[in-house]
């Protein structure tokens, strides 16, 4: 029987009831909207804060994280950008983060926000970080508490970061990579944007060779939460990626639901996972690089 590899990165509802008074918990809601509706002229989306989410309700004591807004390069012309490791260390010292502390991270749509600053903490050292399997759609259905108050009041954090090296990649390995033996590239996105009947970021399609796991299959559609180690290792398994120890280059739009398919390749134990941080929107508008379709 397959089991995830770390099961204390996967946090249950009933735990966390159970520690909201934990002065060493940090507890945040990662939440972010994609408006495609309202996209800016020759951008994917418009980006929109779950803040006003937040101030409406979140778990009792749990503060917010701006993964655009704070946790990104806002220099960078493209959305999401990793930012400098002293940037990071900075922001994670403002909401107390550091030794000693305990983070759980939710969101009140897909995990695949709260995957992104785990997988980022992961990048820069920080290894005590779990997802609240469910999120805030599973805390809510149980009938838990919910608040509009003010996040707990936490002390600074002392962030010491430690890059790890290789958990994030460019467009540089991901061209190298097509049609090498040593390397699997993974699409996390949806299969009508891997097929390319949407060219939402641009050229419409995807990088050659690539395989196709949209994060949302490794998600109960009813309870938002991960599927267990058995199915997600068989959806990984079914799409040729078998091999825990060559290259895996998992990418996306914009470097954020490819974080959630990392995150349970590492779970079940593959050893040489990246995220291409830029992905299609980056990707797709550069001519230069190959794509594919159908």
């Amino acid at each position: 029987m397959t089991q995830y590899r770390n099961p204390e990165a996967i946090a249950e509802t009933d735990w966390l009831e159970t520690h909201l008074e934990d002065p060493s918990l940090r507890l945040f809601d990662c939440t972010v909207h994609l408006l495609y509706d309202e996209a800016p002229p020759g951008q994917p989306y418009k980006v929109k804060s779950g803040r006003e989410d937040y101030d409406r309700a979140h778990i009792p004591g749990a503060d917010f994280l701006d993964l655009q807004g704070e946790l990104s390069d806002n220099n960078s012309p493209l959305n999401f950008t990793l930012p400098s490791t002293a940037h990071f260390a900075a922001a994670m010292e403002r909401h107390g983060v550091g030794e000693g502390t305990r983070v759980v991270l939710y969101s009140s749509s897909s995990p695949q926000w709260a995957t992104r600053i785990w997988w980022m903490l992961r990048a820069f050292g920080f290894d005590n970080a779990a997802l609240l399997n469910g999120g805030f759609q599973k805390w809510k259905a149980e009938g838990r508490a919910v608040s509009a108050g003010p996040a707990a009041t936490r002390p600074p954090g002392k962030f010491t970061p430690a890059p790890r090296a290789g958990l994030f990649t460019d467009k540089e390995e991901v061209l190298a990579a097509i049609g090498s033996p040593k390397a699997c590239t993974l699409n996390a996105l949806p299969p009508e944007l891997h097929r390319g009947e949407n060219g939402r970021y641009g050229r419409p399609g995807r990088i050659p060779g690539s395989v196709n796991v949209p994060a949302a299959r490794l998600l109960d559609p009813e309870k938002n939460t991960f599927r267990p180690a058995d199915e997600a290792a068989e959806v990984f398994k079914a799409n040729g990626i078998q091999d825990k120890t060559g290259r895996v280059i998992v990418y996306c739009g914009g470097g954020i639901a490819a974080t959630l398919d990392a995150f349970l390749l590492h779970q079940l134990g593959y050893e040489n996972i990246t995220v291409y941080d830029a992905s299609m929107s980056q990707w797709a508008k550069d001519a230069s690089l190959p794509i594919e379709t159908g």
